[in-house]
């Protein structure tokens, strides 16, 4: 068990090592942001973390299941109401899906208001012959290359906390307003019949669905007397990573009438790959917060690896508070995935269980172009399934890198390599589109259906 040097509090993790520094050259500059950052009121409440925790707990027992998408990376400029309603529409879409098939409550976690910092491979980027910091997301700098937009700017951190509020405000203002109510499907329609490149046979299969759901609602509602509020209304939850330890710490409080403090930039942060290490800054800064918490585990993790981020990061075990995040590649799933369950369960420790497919299938083209493949993201998530499955254990969720836009990023379920420079948006990594992202739901359902009906003989 990992004993610590000193007491924790929220700028504890300066005295420990950081996988991912941020090439800050001014830090009475940034000092002055993360002091205006303390005294801005928090983006989400204690409350909501709370009600998250909840949820996952469920999900960690097997009654609910958790879609967790959006873009690798915001940007201040989308924060625009056509991308950030797309963004909710396709999620909505998608769970509505999920919900069908799998015959349980679906948690929403959207990638967004705050997935503004990215981690990259390299701290420097070089272009014909010039050298500059690599792009880090729009929290630290800007995607032009030239030394101005590149230089990372900690007033950036005031800009997305900002472009997070504004965020955040329009999307409880289209819940609280009826947008996500499962009554009027219309509202959140992505106008199927103007798509000429959504197939047909998908279209039907979406209408017929909703036309399911509608009549199993006004069935209960006619039975009950009563509306089904609960079953009618959908809630959002919020995640991103938590790279920029600035940022996360500078809003990071004790509330009223609750004990310990919240990360209150986000309900549910996740700790990457690259700085997971149980002794550095990151896992030291989130072992000291009440909020659910996300870890990635890539191919090489191993199981004393696990074991020792449980411990530092919930040493009492409680209940819907770790979320692992597995991110192997299709190819390698079915043999990296089995120890670290059998670790987690040889040590008693409660965990939701989460299919990362995006990031351990990304390839490069002949021509240069960064990509993903539908089948090998599909083939990923069924591995996860079954290994899962024959260990009597339960995979809780997926977690997809998505758009509800019509990018051309990621090859198959209509797209081909020479398709990929139509539309290529991404500033860093290849999404799924409106399309791919709909059927890859579908697919998703149609296993889940299958196992359950499997399980029930």
């Amino acid at each position: 068990m990992y004993v610590p040097a000193q007491p924790w509090s929220p700028d504890s993790w300066r005295e420990r090592f950081n996988a991912a520094p941020l090439p800050y050259d001014d830090p009475d500059a940034v000092q002055v942001a993360v002091e205006k950052l303390r005294a801005l009121p928090p983006l989400v409440t204690s409350w909501e973390v709370e009600r998250l925790k909840g949820y996952l707990a469920e999900a960690q027992l097997g009654r609910r299941f958790v879609l967790q998408g959006g873009d690798c990376a915001e940007t201040l400029d989308d924060c625009r109401p056509n991308i950030v309603t797309n963004k909710l529409k396709i999620l909505l879409q998608m769970s509505l899906v999920l919900v069908h098939g799998a015959r349980r409550p679906v948690v929403r976690l959207g990638r967004f208001a705050g997935q503004y910092a990215k981690p990259r491979s390299s701290p420097v980027e070089t272009r014909d012959g010039v050298s500059l910091p690599s792009y880090f997301g729009d929290l630290i700098n800007r995607a032009p290359f030239d030394a101005t937009a590149r230089r990372p700017d900690p007033n950036l951190m005031i800009a997305g906390y900002q472009h997070a509020a504004i965020t955040l405000n329009f999307i409880r203002s289209l819940s609280e307003g009826g947008f996500a109510d499962l009554h009027h499907p219309e509202y959140w329609d992505l106008s199927f019949l103007e798509r000429a490149d959504l197939p047909g046979e998908l279209r039907e299969r979406y209408q017929r669905m909703t036309e399911q759901v509608g009549e199993a609602l006004r069935f209960m509602e006619a039975l009950a007397e009563v509306p089904v509020g609960e079953l009618s209304r959908v809630e959002f939850f919020t995640s991103h990573e938590g790279l920029n330890l600035h940022y996360e710490s500078a809003q990071t409080r004790k509330v009223a009438r609750r004990p310990g403090f919240y990360d209150l930039t986000t309900h549910l942060p996740w700790i990457g790959e690259r700085t997971r290490q149980p002794d550095g800054a990151h896992v030291e800064f989130f072992s000291g917060v009440e909020n659910p918490l996300g870890i990635k585990l890539g191919p090489k993790t191993l199981r004393d690896d696990v074991i020792r981020l449980l411990d530092r990061l919930n040493p009492a075990d409680e209940p819907g508070k770790i979320v692992l995040i597995v991110r192997m590649g299709a190819g390698r799933v079915r043999d990296g995935l089995p120890p670290l369950i059998e670790a987690v369960r040889s040590a008693g420790r409660k965990v939701l269980w989460m299919s990362d497919p995006m990031h351990g299938n990304t390839l490069t083209t002949s021509s240069g172009i960064k990509t993903r493949n539908f089948e090998d993201i599909l083939t990923e998530i069924e591995a996860n399934f079954e290994v899962h499955e024959s260990m009597g254990s339960n995979l809780g969720g997926v977690h997809f890198e998505l758009t509800g836009d019509d990018v051309t990023e990621c090859v198959g379920a209509g797209l081909t390599e020479s398709d990929l420079d139509q539309r290529y948006a991404s500033l860093c990594d290849p999404r799924l589109n409106y399309r791919q992202s709909l059927e890859m739901a579908f697919r998703i359902a149609h296993r889940m259906a299958e196992s359950s009906r499997r399980a029930r003989g």
